[in-house]
C-alpha cells in the first residue's frame, strides 16, 4: 500500500486543494468526511459542465480510502463522466495526494462513483442536453 504513483499526465484535475489544520480528525489525519465533500464538489463540477447547468447529487456508490491525507498534502481530484442518461450523469472521481518537497511522492488516496441528476430552476429533474 505504500507504493507511490504519478499524477495522470493526460488529464487535468477539476479541483486542487490543500487541507488545513481545521480539517483534521482527532488523530491528526484529514477527516474522511472532508475528503468526501471535496469529491462531491469535483464530481459536481464535471456533471454540471456536461448538464450545462445545475445538478444535484443523488447517489454515491462507495469510498475506499487507500492512504491517509495530512495537512500540507496537495490533493488533485480527477473527474470523468462515465455515463449519461435522460436526466442523470454518472461521474468517476479519483483523488491523488502529493506529499513532500523536494522529494514529492504521489499517493492515490480514494476514488468514488457518483450519480447526479440535472435539475431546472424549479429543482425538478430535467433532460441532459445532447452533446
Amino acid at each position: 500500500m505504500n507504493e507511490t504513483q504519478q499524477l495522470p499526465l493526460c488529464r487535468e484535475p477539476v479541483l486542487r486543494i490543500q487541507p488545513r489544520p481545521a480539517d483534521v480528525n482527532m488523530h491528526g489525519d484529514i477527516f474522511g468526511g472532508w475528503i468526501m465533500a471535496q469529491v462531491d464538489m469535483a464530481g459536481g463540477i464535471a456533471a454540471a459542465k456536461r448538464a450545462r447547468g445545475r445538478v444535484a447529487t443523488v447517489a454515491v456508490k462507495e469510498f475506499v480510502f487507500k492512504h491517509p491525507v495530512f495537512v500540507g498534502d496537495v490533493l488533485s481530484f480527477y473527474a470523468e463522466v462515465v455515463r449519461v442518461g435522460n436526466t442523470s450523469i454518472t461521474v468517476q472521481v479519483e483523488v491523488f495526494a502529493e506529499r513532500g518537497i523536494p522529494d514529492t511522492q504521489v499517493y492515490r488516496v480514494t476514488e468514488a462513483t457518483l450519480t447526479f441528476v440535472a435539475v431546472g430552476e424549479n429543482r425538478k429533474p430535467r433532460p441532459v442536453p445532447a452533446v
